[in-house]
């Protein structure tokens, strides 16, 4: 039966196309549909499918949070998210760019103007097409949230094709990578303010009176691909605490969960269980105030605080090293990450000591030495702990530093009486940094704006090349000093998800089979 199987899936796959979703799937396997052509003494039962053993998945969510993909940002119910809706494009957690709704593109040569066509097979669970409209209102929409909006800067036009078939993204600046900020979830353009609106995934939301579920959509328009789930009706769990979504995977009855270390309210897992650690994008970092704070006068502290940080020491005492040391502002998995240049302006005590005897400390009218004011928001546990700790480590090597803890964090940060900050960011997939240094940038209090620095962020968000030259520039200069990169941890019961494959924001990660080259229509010459 095994030969005969192998022989009928090469005939397939030599005389057959798919139409649709479907069309280079490399990710599902061939099914037998019991109409193909018997060989001696075989019955047709030998040639049908064998049924999937059902999953039995139980998901968490919390009622009282957004299941809206534009507004929600919860990592819990995102992974109900990852199964109700699709983006124009997905990203696996290596950063590799695929296609799910976007069925062709073009970009022009200089890589400013990209123009992007909904795949013509798409449709919602209820049946409708996905069209331009939806994915323009989806995006007009996100460009207004906290979640997605930093991620937009660089896009100062968002219309129409005028067939109307098409969505132009006009950018500010050559973008080489502009897919990876495309996953965002795709809604019908008249529900993006529904509280739970049509999505195009293999699952939808039900609700009633004996609890919710997701349901698999019978005709949805990828067919039978394979994706991580595979039961026909998933259970889910109300939930109102990451307490409880722990106990309710520990044990009760949920299968896979999403936590964020970094979150004070993280809570520790202490089952049999397997762990995948997907990047989540949250960085924390140093941020100086050189316009008015006089320990950065003469512009030197900036260039060496850098050696008298402790990372390793922080991640480890603080997030139980359940997060990463950084010196560079990009995940240690990315490709932007160069250990080599890292390892360069990591801890060094001795180092810090020895460059802190050229810097003359300010002093009070009174002739004392004065401190160096950490600003950290008040609100954040673990970072207020790192604070103090940053502070005493500095006073000890001979730097006299105090912690200024606000509640009011922004407030303060306005008001600019402090000298470094120990800030908290999310940066989107490219690891965008030009808001740090445009002029009046969103994220450049206290004087972090300058035009070397924001070329330098154009010349790699137009070639991702040129990455290293950028924070080997920024790690010398220390207008902002990366210490930690964040990331999410997604645990599942043990042998019950072989195939799941999680991303940043898309737990139950799928492929389509479709590539970027494949659907890319040519180069527009302007």
């Amino acid at each position: 039966m095994k030969k005969c199987l192998s022989l009928l899936l090469i005939l397939a796959m030599l005389a057959g196309t798919m139409s649709g979703c479907t069309n280079a799937i490399d990710n599902s396997g061939y099914v037998p549909t019991g109409d193909a052509l018997l060989l001696d003494g075989q019955d047709p039962e030998d040639l049908m499918p064998e049924e999937e053993d059902d999953q039995e998945l139980t998901l968490a969510y919390y009622p009282d949070r957004k299941l809206n993909p534009i507004f929600g940002s919860d990592y819990i119910n995102r992974i109900l998210m990852s199964l109700m809706y699709q983006p124009l494009f997905a990203v696996d957690n290596n950063k590799n760019v695929t296609p799910i709704l976007c069925g062709s593109y073009q970009v022009s040569a200089n890589s400013r103007t990209w123009t992007f066509y909904v795949d013509e097979m798409a449709t919602y669970s209820d049946g409708t097409k996905v069209t331009a409209e939806d994915v323009l209102a989806t995006y007009q929409k996100a460009k207004e949230n906290d979640y997605y909006k930093n991620r937009f800067y660089h896009v100062w036009e968002l219309t129409l094709t005028e067939d109307g078939k098409g969505v132009i993204f006009g950018l500010d600046t050559p973008y080489e990578n502009l897919p990876l900020l495309l996953d965002v979830p795709i809604v019908k353009a008249t529900e993006v303010d529904a509280v739970i609106p049509v999505g195009s995934g293999p699952y939808v939301f039900l609700d009633s009176p004996s609890g919710a579920v997701l349901q698999r959509v019978e005709n949805w328009w990828c067919g039978n691909l394979k994706i991580p789930a595979t039961d026909k009706t998933i259970n889910l769990v109300e939930v109102s605490t990451t307490a409880e979504v722990r106990d309710q995977f520990q044990f009760g009855d949920v299968s896979v969960v999403c936590a964020n270390p970094m979150s004070d309210s993280f809570a520790e897992y202490r089952c049999d269980y397997e762990l995948w650690e997907i990047e989540s994008g949250y960085m924390m970092y140093i941020g100086c105030n050189i316009l008015y704070s006089p320990h950065f006068d003469d512009g030197t502290l900036r260039t060496f605080l850098t050696y008298g940080i402790d990372r390793e020491k922080y991640a480890k005492d603080f997030y139980k090293n359940m997060a990463d040391p950084v010196t560079l502002p990009a995940s240690p998995t990315s490709p932007y990450y160069n250990k080599a240049l890292a390892d360069q302006y990591a801890y060094d005590s001795l180092k810090f000591i020895s460059r802190l005897g050229g810097y003359n400390i300010p002093t009070d009218d009174k002739g004392a030495q004065e401190k160096l004011v950490i600003l950290v928001n008040s609100n954040d546990s673990a970072r207020v702990r790192i604070a103090r700790q940053l502070a005493e480590d500095l006073t000890a090597m001979g730097l006299p530093a105090a912690t200024l803890e606000a509640s009011n964090f922004k407030d303060v940060l306005y008001a600019q009486t402090w000298d470094i900050y120990l800030g908290m960011t999310r940066l989107s997939a490219t690891f965008d940094l030009t808001e740090f240094f445009r002029p009046y940038g969103e994220m450049g209090k206290g004087g972090l704006s300058h035009e070397t620095m924001y070329k330098m962020t154009l010349n790699a968000l137009e070639n991702s090349g040129n990455y290293y030259n950028l924070y080997q520039k920024l790690a010398e200069d220390g207008r902002i000093i990366p210490v930690m990169f964040g990331y999410y941890t997604v645990y599942a019961q043990r042998g019950l998800m072989p195939d799941l494959s999680p991303a940043r924001d898309n737990v139950f990660y799928y492929s389509l089979g479709k590539t970027m080259a494949g659907i890319q229509i040519d180069t527009v010459y302007e």
